[in-house]
């Protein structure tokens, strides 16, 4: 009986998972051991303000979750401790924490980027972080803003130049 209860719970904490994963755009593998309280702490609220759903879970859950959810790729790296990061609005913001955060404490050779996934594409840890070095997109949005603004002045001006000397030869 204890065994059809545990198989049970495990089965509905599958279904939530792939309700979750479905629902996200992003997500990040990661080996969390040797973190220590005081910085797992502090990458969670970095992770929940971004709006990022950060949790820790068996590697056989996971395995099961993510084949539900149609993401297929992952199973290799699903060995070991296994923590995982969803997004589902911003697609770089879990490898982008997640790979500044493993950068920081790299010296100490914990805290390691498995993989990760945007819209069903799957990526190994070097392409996690590539991933991370993406801006976020309002930096994105704000640079082209900026490099849209420059040639606009100019043409402005230009334009403004034209009417003034118009307006000259005519006076």
């Amino acid at each position: 009986m204890a065994s059809e209860k545990a198989l049970n719970t495990k089965k509905a904490r599958v279904a939530e998972l792939v309700e979750t994963i479905k629902g996200s755009s992003a997500g990040v593998v990661v080996d969390y051991k040797g973190i220590n309280v005081a910085d797992d702490t502090k990458l969670r609220k970095e992770l929940r303000e971004a709006g990022i759903n950060y949790f820790v879970e068996k590697n056989s859950i996971l395995r099961r979750a993510f084949a539900d959810a149609g993401i297929d790729g992952l199973e290799d790296v699903l060995k070991g401790s296994s923590a995982v990061a969803l997004s589902s609005t911003d697609q770089t913001a879990p490898a982008r924490i997640l790979g500044k955060f493993s950068e920081s404490v790299a010296a100490k050779n914990i805290f390691k980027l498995k993989a990760g996934y945007i819209d069903g594409t799957i990526y190994d840890a070097v392409g996690v972080t590539k991933l991370s070095k993406i801006p976020s997109r309002e930096i994105l949005l704000a640079q082209l803003v900026g490099s849209l603004q420059g040639p606009m002045q100019k043409l402005a001006a230009t334009l403004q130049a034209l009417a003034d000397k118009k307006q000259e030869e005519t006076a």
